[in-house]
């Protein structure tokens, strides 16, 4: 196989919700799409995904995939036969079951990547092996510390595993005037806003930044909270409980989130598990805004040895308030802001994922072409 071969791409994508994993498969397959390459995404109809993809030119094909079944299997079997996909790029795990199982037997077998977007514990038990050793010829993580806890024990070997961080766009994601950003929103010009971008998940951590937002006294301090997802109500709840209705923002979703972020004085990433590397944190990051972050998954290999930075535990609101407390003692100057957003244009631009995923699609081709 050449780099000039044009690719048929196919994504499958069990998730029913919205996330960064959502976002990077949308993004990435634009992105492969404008290099000349064809794509096609099997998901849930029920899926926030299957009614986003439109908008980034992404076909779809709609499969029952709330749950594995012999419905879903032959539907996805009859697109593998249709379609002809050179490479097929699973997501979640009811997809990567059904996809596996699927090409068995074809007389033009697709090659399979498989990608793991969070740094969930995945199972050792024989049928997982299976799936991520012969349903698969290539994993692909979104960090390195993910590589580790596949390899570590032997579950996957170094040579089937490899990391492709999420890539973000930096001249949509980039400094700008914060006064102008709050005038648009409505927030106060003269209050220093802490702000978070996430899915309203319990393991993001919101519950434990409104305990440490809450531990700061004085009415000159904002909390800017993007985001929607199943845990609105309960942080609306916890929110008021705290008495905090009069000094917190929920935003909502949000499909341009630069604003926000450009309004916010100090960006935090209170999550507790789970995560690879953050595309949230890298776009705030991009637009030069010091951060807060979680020492899990691949935060620190993203902020490791960078200024205007303050690394907390997980799960820890008191270590998290006295980190917030730090932030608005000691502003981040801009020699620092300028290290943050460099950190990202040199290591975690679209482009170069692009390119990346492309190298992982090409070498799962030559494995699955080996006699």
């Amino acid at each position: 196989m050449t780099a000039a071969r044009r690719l048929r791409i196919l994504h499958t994508e069990a998730s029913l919700g919205w996330g960064g994993q959502e976002i990077r498969i949308l993004t990435e397959a634009r992105q492969i799409a404008a290099r000349g390459h064809q794509l096609r995404l099997i998901c849930d109809g029920d899926s926030d995904i299957f009614r986003a993809a439109p908008r980034f030119g992404l076909e779809t094909t709609a499969v029952p995939l709330k749950r594995k079944s012999i419905k879903a299997l032959r539907a996805m079997r009859r697109v593998f036969w249709a379609w002809r996909p050179d490479i097929v790029n699973t997501h979640s795990s009811i997809d990567h079951w059904l996809a596996a199982v699927a090409r068995l037997g074809l007389a033009r077998r697709p090659a399979m990547v498989r990608t793991r977007h969070i740094s969930a514990p995945v199972s050792r038990n024989g049928p997982t092996r299976w799936l991520y050793n012969r349903g698969c010829e290539l994993v692909m993580t979104t960090s390195r510390a993910m590589v580790r806890d596949l390899t570590v024990d032997g579950f996957l070997s170094p040579d089937h595993v490899v990391a492709v961080p999420t890539g973000i766009d930096t001249d949509q994601f980039r400094p700008g005037d914060r006064r102008a950003a709050r005038k648009r929103l409505g927030l106060p010009s003269d209050a220093f806003v802490f702000g978070t971008v996430a899915t309203l998940r319990s393991w993001k951590g919101h519950g434990f930044l409104l305990d440490a937002f809450a531990k700061l006294k004085g009415r000159d301090t904002m909390l800017l909270m993007v985001g929607d997802g199943p845990q609105e109500a309960n942080l609306a709840e916890h929110t008021a409980r705290l008495g905090l209705h009069d000094r917190v923002h929920m935003a909502g979703r949000r499909d341009d989130v630069v604003p926000y972020l450009r309004a916010m004085d100090v960006f935090v990433f209170p999550s507790t598990k789970n995560e690879g590397v953050p595309q949230a944190l890298l776009q705030a990051m991009a637009c030069g805004l010091p951060v807060v972050a979680s020492r899990i998954g691949g935060v620190p290999e993203v902020v490791e040895g960078l200024g205007g930075v303050a690394e907390i535990a997980a799960q820890d609101a008191d270590d998290l308030f006295r980190a917030m407390t730090r932030m608005m003692a000691d502003p981040c100057d801009e020699a620092a802001r300028a290290s943050l957003r460099q950190r990202v244009t040199g290591r975690y631009a679209i482009g170069d994922m692009t390119g990346r995923v492309l190298t992982v699609f090409e070498q799962a081709l030559a494995i699955a072409e080996k006699p």
